[in-house]
């Protein structure tokens, strides 16, 4: 049975946590572990949960409650469980746990993995918005990326397209 568990950086698994996000993530999709850090013990925005199937951690997931919507920020299993349903599994719970509009960055469909990455969350719920989105860098002079956002608890974000992104903006990358 899967457990999300709310961590901070005393918690006896967040090595496990902090490891997984520098082998899921380029160093360009992540901020650097200091930020990362703080953001776990002090900022009561943000969540870091630790996914485990009874003792097993199989995965992360952070996100951000910002009030109208929830930010998904980084989701990943362990390598030595990829492939075995825990994906779905992981993201049919987050929409439980997280009540209403859920929302997510993902890569423009331009290659084979990004393409698999907005199938694999549309089969999971969520909807892809085509607006332009464009995510800030996590570091001091590094460039942001062109991405798409996905959101499952609604029919449409159009209308408040603007506020989210300018809310993502504001509270997840500080700008």
């Amino acid at each position: 049975m899967l457990n999300f568990t709310p961590i901070k950086t005393d918690h006896k698994a967040y090595s496990f946590v902090e490891n997984l996000l520098h082998e899921s993530f380029p160093e360009v999709e992540r901020r650097d572990d200091e930020d990362q850090r703080r953001n776990a013990d002090t900022n009561p925005l943000f969540t870091c949960y630790l996914i485990t199937d009874d003792e097993l951690p199989i995965g992360l997931i952070t996100a951000w409650n910002l009030g109208d919507f929830y930010y998904l920020e980084h989701l990943a299993t362990s390598p030595a469980v990829r492939n075995k349903g825990y994906g779905k599994q992981v993201m049919e719970y987050i929409k439980q746990l997280l009540p209403g509009i859920i929302v997510l960055e993902v890569e423009r469909p331009e290659d084979e993995m990004s393409i698999r990455r907005i199938g694999f969350y549309q089969r999971c719920g969520f909807s892809l918005c085509e607006k332009d989105y464009f995510q800030p860098s996590y570091r001091k002079g590094g460039e942001g990326l062109p991405l798409y956002l996905m959101f499952a608890g609604a029919d449409s974000i159009d209308a408040d397209f603007e506020a989210i992104r300018d809310r993502i903006h504001r509270e997840v990358y500080g700008v």
